[in-house]
């Protein structure tokens, strides 16, 4: 059995005595996410990788750019304010520090649509269904 304890955004393993940086992987769920990325401004390409180098990077990522969605059954959502947008990314976290990135969207309102969400769900559990 491994013992860890976190140094911020580092892992030290008491058992072997190796200190490594967190890092998680980001993986995405067929095309949707990217279809959404490369659709958006250059400006607003930029807030989406600075977020997601924040993500893969950062033990404990604020909530001002992650939020887990309630009544959901464990969507999350990436935060993104770039511009005069705001811009939302559904995700889930898969086997520990794997988040896979489903779809995303321009918020226009203040609730998040419940058609956004619905089709989250539904590519969240194809991901399961077919891998």
């Amino acid at each position: 059995m491994e013992i860890v304890t976190f140094l911020g955004n580092f892992v030290l393993n008491l058992t072997t005595n190796q200190l490594s940086e967190f890092k998680r992987e980001i993986g995405f769920y067929e095309n949707h996410f990217k279809d959404f990325y490369l659709k958006q401004s250059l400006v607003v390409r930029k807030k989406i990788d600075w977020t997601l180098l924040l993500l893969r990077n950062t033990r404990i990522v604020p909530e001002k750019f992650l939020k887990n969605l309630t009544n959901t059954d464990g969507l999350w959502e990436v935060r993104i304010s770039a511009g005069n947008g705001i811009f939302r990314i559904f995700c889930f976290f898969d086997k520990g520090n794997l988040i896979i990135l489903l779809s995303g969207f321009q918020k226009k309102t203040q609730k998040t649509p419940k058609k956004e969400i619905k089709k989250a769900e539904r590519l969240k559990k194809e991901y399961y269904e077919n891998r």
